[in-house]
């Protein structure tokens, strides 16, 4: 099931790290002196992000590594 996720559905994984990037930036923006009042939506939009922005990653490095393997496989045969 996560292969079919990964392989077939590249755009969810990107989507996934695009949107944590977002909340990345917006929760790092947050930090700043002026928003202190947004201090514990920063630290939430932060880790959120820096999660999404992981599995986006994980996504993509896994979707590589299949392909590498089917590349190997092919070109033995």
């Amino acid at each position: 099931m996560i292969r079919t996720l990964v392989q077939d559905y590249e755009h969810v994984h990107i989507g996934i790290g695009i949107v944590g990037n977002l909340l990345f930036l917006v929760g790092s923006v947050l930090f700043y002196k002026a928003f202190d009042q947004y201090y514990g939506l920063a630290v939430s939009l932060f880790v959120v992000g820096s999660a999404f922005m992981l599995v986006g990653s994980l996504g993509s490095a896994l979707r590589r590594m299949w392909e590498r393997r089917e590349e190997r496989s092919g070109a033995g045969a």
